[in-house]
């Protein structure tokens, strides 16, 4: 199937510290056996913009994004959960302060659209520093549950977080573990 019912985006960039968790979260679900309707990418630095393209308003019933989001008054490491009408216009921009929050209100009543952000504790742009604070790769698990819980998918598991998260090895943290 060239479009998916559910499409799972990672946005973020590894090299600049927490700005990599999209990423990090995306490359745990991948590592789950998930229904054969769901996409999960990892969307990357232009993920905002990519995204666009992995979906058919016709087709495509469920967009969830995940990404870092800094709120002033929360502490690193906590997860929020928005849907795009939550979105003042200009809130949600990508790395080139381009507003997203536009594009996505005008598919918002053509799909279900969630937002998991996670309050970051450093994103070193443009100085490169890549691994997740601790604060961040702790909030992994929750963020996979989340999106498990928003797909319908019961995986059973306790989710069991490894040290110090480095993107694309078999020692990740985060990994799930069924207990």
């Amino acid at each position: 199937m060239l479009y998916s019912e559910i499409v799972i985006a990672g946005c973020g960039n590894p090299l600049f510290g927490d700005d990599g968790f999209g990423p990090a979260v995306i490359e745990e679900l991948q590592k789950l056996s998930l229904p054969d309707n769901v996409t999960v990418q990892d969307a990357g630095l232009g993920g905002p913009h990519f995204i666009f393209t992995l979906l058919e308003p016709e087709v495509t019933k469920k967009l969830i994004i995940i990404d870092c989001a800094s709120w002033s008054d929360k502490e690193p490491g906590t997860i929020d959960t928005l849907c795009v009408r939550d979105l003042p216009p200009g809130a949600y921009r990508d790395a080139h302060s381009w507003d997203l929050s536009e594009p996505l209100q005008k598919l918002d009543d053509k799909m279900d659209i969630t937002i998991i952000g996670c309050q970051p504790a450093k994103v070193t742009f443009p100085d490169m520093d890549i691994g997740l604070s601790n604060e961040v790769q702790k909030a992994i698990p929750d963020a996979v549950r989340k999106v498990l819980e928003l797909i319908g998918v019961d995986y059973g598991t306790v989710i069991n977080v490894q040290e110090d998260h480095q993107p694309g090895t078999a020692e990740s943290s985060g990994s799930l573990k069924a207990s």
